[in-house]
């Protein structure tokens, strides 16, 4: 007698709804103005990692309206140009995206330099476009402390990419 086997289906609440929600909720908490022995908590980019994760995972056109709502909360949250995160976080997506079959099926190390260097880039429009719009560059120190807070979440990017590629056997 034959077993069938079964068949684990990922859909897209499980890789694109819940971590953006994640993210959003994540992303309020560190906003709190809480201290710490003093300290502020940092504040990532959590969104960035899903921009990152979500065109290895699978590409969708989910994953960029999620980032733009991502982004435009982002903006309303920290009080800045409307728009700004949504852009950054769908530029990582769009270049992420294209590279996407020389990244596919690399060492964790090989994802952490893609990772890093979007991150970077992304920073750098981001303070680009803010430097343009206020007339004043903001802090490099707070910039680079938040870019480095952000680069800290590569293990999750990481999790969800090895959680979900390969998710549903329909795909393969």
């Amino acid at each position: 007698m034959r077993r069938g086997f079964q068949v684990r289906v990922v859909g897209p609440q499980d890789w694109i709804l819940y971590p953006a929600l994640i993210a959003l909720a994540l992303t309020v908490v560190f906003g709190t103005p809480a201290r710490l022995f003093g300290l502020a908590l940092p504040e990532p980019v959590f969104p960035m990692v899903l921009a990152f994760a979500w065109p290895l995972i699978r590409p969708s056109i989910l994953g960029p309206l999620a980032l733009l709502l991502c982004g435009l909360f982002l903006d309303l949250m920290w009080g800045g140009t409307l728009g700004l995160w949504a852009v950054v976080m769908l530029g990582v997506y769009g270049v992420i995206l294209a590279v996407r079959g020389l990244i596919l099926g690399q060492d964790t190390l090989v994802l952490f330099f893609w990772y890093a260097g979007a991150t970077f880039v992304a920073y750098a429009v981001a303070w680009t476009f803010v430097t343009l719009d206020a007339g004043s560059p903001p802090s490099l120190v707070g910039g680079f402390l938040q870019m480095a807070a952000t680069m800290a979440l590569f293990p999750v990017a990481n999790y969800l990419i090895e959680r979900f590629d390969d998710g549903d056997v329909r795909f393969r």
